[in-house]
């Protein structure tokens, strides 16, 4: 499940700044991987050509450490589970991959923005107050209604 915490948070295992972090510490099989290669087409809209080498429409042939932010957060999410990513680096053409992932293994996050999870159903557990939210409205009130952010 998506658990999402609002707001500031000190912890130990939170990562502010998940663009840095990335870049000194992904590894070659992260950028291959499936879900890897579906999200950077999604949120980059580039091609993975292989584990050094994303082909960008915009921008040509570059390395894995010129994709954003949002899609390095989004693999990072994925593939470490020890430790909490700010997503705020992520906009919210992210949220259905949080989603995705959310669905496949138990992930947390740190928000400080109303991200956009669409009208569809979701499961997301607000770690603030322990409130599973089952729609972006219920999740946007819960929000707002605690004064999270």
């Amino acid at each position: 499940m998506l658990s999402i915490i609002y707001g500031e948070i000190e912890d130990k295992k939170y990562i502010f700044d998940p663009d840095t972090f990335f870049d000194n510490t992904y590894e070659d099989e992260w950028i291959v991987d499936e879900l890897s290669v579906k999200m950077i087409k999604d949120v980059d809209q580039s091609d993975v050509i292989g584990p050094h080498l994303i082909e960008s429409p915009f921008l040509g042939p570059i390395s894995v450490e010129k994709l954003s932010g949002g899609v390095k957060t989004l693999i990072l999410v994925n593939n470490d589970q020890g430790h909490i990513f700010n997503a705020s680096a992520c906009g919210d053409n992210c949220a259905k991959w949080l989603l995705v992932i959310g669905q496949m293994k138990d992930v947390t996050v740190r928000l400080g923005y109303f991200m956009d999870f669409g009208d569809g159903e979701i499961e997301v557990r607000i770690v603030n107050t322990g409130f599973i939210a089952h729609s972006s409205k219920e999740l946007d009130y819960e929000v707002y209604k605690n004064r999270l952010l």
